[in-house]
């Protein structure tokens, strides 16, 4: 197999007629990360909700146990994706983008959709709520996986390779955007621009591509109000302390409180009604305030680990299609942990973001989960070892 010409990355997947399939256990590796920043999500949950969930609904644990529940979904769900043979969602991308495109669009509809704090994003599952947008990011990342692994060769060209996944994210952002939800869209919209990295495209088109994004999400921010002070907010947060920045600037004493080493486990202040969303977007700001720069450097490094984890489980796999859906699922989980990360730290404007696997949000830790499983099933399936003569492994099909 040839280099592709003009590419961004000329990904070389020289080795994979070469070397035999060989089905192996999961990465226990990935696995054990996984669980540790979970396990870490349900504590830190606790200790940033006990007081608010106290005051609000007279039970300390209210969140944890919802959060217990989601994480037992969710573990449940990284199980069956990880016994469920990955070429199967390159089959299925285009009928569950199809499927995603009618939940996006449902959300909608005043009757159905569920508003909270201005956006409408949730549907009602039984006495549950969920977030169709969180399921499409993993959908479009087939689609655009499958795509890639199916027009590799043709991925230099604008028109005939690489527009057809932007109209399909373009589509699906849209309808993101009329939830109020830019956050997701940036995310999904960085996270593809990676994928279409790796896959080949070439540098100037993505150059034109990204300016032509930064100038629509200007036009957005421009076009709305809280868009347009949340920018100002984050050029001067401390113009405004007990208003508008009120949230950043709580967020920066709580880490400053916390020091090097912390105040300790559950001796966080910030908690105590000061800190908004201290269990959800921010509660690595928690982390900061409690265990210190120690333990949020730590958790870093965990989603480092992930990361680094995830492209090497990738680059192992047999089929173009793993490659890039294992790729694809690491640049989505570790692009929204840095995101997060920026925004409790000021370096970004804030944006409702979770950060994976340790925020309150079901929706989200449940479909971080099933990425995961699906990494787990991609690592199962690798290359290793010269190939014996005449033997052909799965990795030919097409």
């Amino acid at each position: 197999m040839s280099y592709k010409p003009s590419g961004t990355l000329a990904v070389s997947w020289l080795w994979s007629r070469s070397r035999p399939s060989k089905r192996v256990s999961i990465d226990h590796t990935l696995l054990m990360i996984t669980i540790v920043l979970a396990l870490i999500g349900l504590v830190m949950v606790f200790s940033a909700s006990a007081v608010v969930a106290g005051s609000r609904f007279h039970d300390a644990g209210y969140f944890l146990k919802r959060q217990i529940v989601w994480l037992g979904v969710g573990l449940l769900l990284m199980q069956v994706m990880s016994r469920i043979d990955y070429v199967w969602w390159k089959r299925l991308a285009i009928p569950l983008l199809g499927v995603t495109v009618l939940l996006l669009t449902v959300v909608l509809v005043p009757s159905i959709g569920v508003a909270v704090k201005g956006g409408r994003r949730w549907l009602h599952a039984g006495p549950v709520l969920v977030q169709p947008a969180e399921l499409a990011k993993l959908v479009l990342l087939m689609y655009v996986a499958a795509y890639l692994a199916k027009q590799e060769d043709t991925i230099t060209r604008f028109v005939g390779g690489l527009l057809p996944p932007l109209v399909v994210f373009g589509m699906v952002g849209g309808l993101v955007l009329l939830e109020r939800d830019l956050g997701t869209v940036v995310v999904m919209g960085v996270t593809v621009m990676g994928l279409l990295f790796l896959g080949g495209a070439r540098i100037s088109h993505l150059l034109w591509l990204s300016v032509a994004g930064l100038a629509a999400m200007t036009m957005l921010v421009l076009g709305s109000s809280f868009r347009l002070q949340r920018v100002m907010v984050f050029l001067a947060p401390w113009k405004d302390p007990t208003n508008a920045g009120f949230q950043i600037t709580q967020s920066f004493l709580a880490f400053g409180h916390g020091g090097i080493f912390g105040v300790g486990l559950g001796e966080g202040r910030q908690k105590l009604f000061f800190l908004p969303e201290a269990h959800t977007d921010f509660v690595l700001a928690l982390v900061g305030e409690e265990l210190g720069l120690v333990g949020t450097a730590g958790i870093i490094l965990l989603f480092a680990l992930f990361v680094v984890r995830g492209f090497h489980i990738a680059a192992r796999a047999r089929m173009p299609f793993g490659r890039y859906l294992g790729m694809g699922i690491t640049l989505l989980i570790g692009i929204q942990a840095l995101i997060n990360a920026c925004v409790v730290t000021g370096l970004v404007p804030t944006k409702g973001l979770t950060l994976p696997f340790v925020s309150y949000g079901g929706s989200s830790l449940a479909t971080c989960m099933a990425g995961v499983g699906i990494l787990l099933n991609i690592s199962r399936d690798r290359r290793s070892g010269p190939e014996e003569p005449g033997r052909k492994g799965r990795g030919e099909r097409r």
